[in-house]
């Protein structure tokens, strides 16, 4: 059974950067790897997504150029945030597919992804 923990969420100042990771547990296949949030009052929208190590990923609009995604040959998934602004303030989710996806469509669908971590709080201010 796979698990998902992400952490690295906090209290963040406009401007700021911010890592969050994601680790997952058991059994291991391949499949493409995403983030998601929720602000309050909103529904769960895709962040970004990456299929494999390395290969490039896709990503909201709002946050191209300012969020990286990134994974390890391991077990961990990686976001990195930098000029948070605060409308970026919402519960961060990792999510783990049993397919790779290179169609940014399909990637970016919350259907698509069969394990879901609890999420990690990312708080910004103006």
């Amino acid at each position: 059974q796979v698990q998902l923990v992400e952490s690295g969420g906090g209290l963040v100042q406009a401007g700021d950067s911010l890592r969050l990771s994601c680790t997952y547990s058991g059994r291991f296949s391949a499949g493409s790897m995403a983030w998601f949030r929720q602000a309050p009052g909103k529904e769960r929208e895709f962040v970004a997504s990456i299929p494999r190590n390395g290969e490039t990923g896709f990503y909201l609009d709002s946050v191209k150029g300012r969020f990286t995604i990134s994974r390890d040959n391991k077990n961990t998934l990686f976001l990195q945030m930098v000029s948070l602004k605060p409308e970026d303030t919402a519960v961060y989710y990792c999510a783990k597919a049993n397919t790779v996806y290179y169609d940014r469509q399909l990637a970016a669908r919350e259907q698509s992804y069969a394990y879901w971590g609890p999420g990690t709080q990312v708080t910004g201010s103006s």
